[in-house]
């Protein structure tokens, strides 16, 4: 029974990343699905803009949200679920807070992405952006590396203990959506980078995955964070000049 709740949301990130895939996969392949009925996947794995409406690209972010946020917050996890062993605080509303965060962001994020479409400054498959564009994202991106509000964020995700005791009585939801608030203080930039690696790339989700995850390791995110930012400034400086 203790680790029930584990398999549970190990399950819930490989579904994601799974279900992730399979949106993933090129058109031509997809169009295969007639053949054996499949008409509910072909559905769903409509993912470029042209085709898909605002629930499905909801749909898509909210994916992404869960394949890569829900690891990154796993050793937050684990802290509650130690206290909350010793207290009796049930596991899943942290969860389920946390995730009320994320698909706020989904909701928005999706509409940034239609929006970008409607006037021609992204590709019907999501990415593809206009040059400007693209450069400002990531220069956006690795600014808010050396942001106080970025350090804030990720002192209270490398060190959950603290901000768990500091927060404890408000209950687990509560908790859930505050740190979910924490962590997308964290990672909102990176995430909207989507529009430049490609909002269904697999690779560049992985990517990003790993570096949100290790940026919020004590021992290894000062390592991470501000030359990631140099990286992310520099890769804007080179847009713009191959642009010239």
């Amino acid at each position: 029974m203790g680790t029930a709740h584990w398999l549970l949301l190990f399950g819930l990130i490989l579904t994601a990343w799974s279900a992730l895939y399979l949106m993933a996969v090129p058109a031509d392949l997809r169009g295969l699905s007639r053949l054996y009925g499949a008409n509910f996947w072909e559905a769903l794995c409509t993912v470029t803009l042209d085709g898909a409406g605002y629930l499905s690209a909801t749909l898509m972010w909210g994916l992404m949200a869960a394949a890569m946020m829900l690891p990154s917050a796993l050793p937050a996890f684990a802290t509650h679920d130690d206290l909350g062993r010793q207290t009796g605080v049930p596991f899943w509303p942290l969860v389920a807070g946390y995730g009320v965060v994320w698909a706020l962001f989904s909701l928005i994020a999706a509409a940034m992405q239609l929006v970008l479409y409607r006037y021609g400054l992204i590709s019907a498959i999501g990415d593809s952006l206009s040059v400007s564009l693209t450069a400002g994202l990531l220069m956006g991106a690795g600014l808010y590396q050396f942001s106080p509000v970025k350090e804030a964020c990720l002192a209270k995700c490398r060190q959950p203990l603290t901000f768990f005791m500091q927060h404890w009585d408000e209950g687990p939801f509560r908790n859930g959506l505050r740190l979910g608030a924490v962590c997308l203080g964290c990672c909102w930039a990176l995430m909207l980078l989507a529009f430049v690696g490609g909002v269904m790339n697999l690779a560049f989700m992985g990517i990003a995955t790993l570096i949100m995850v290790g940026e919020k390791m004590d021992s290894v995110g000062r390592y991470v964070t501000r030359p990631l930012g140099f990286v992310l400034m520099a890769g804007a400086c080179g847009f713009l000049l191959g642009a010239v």
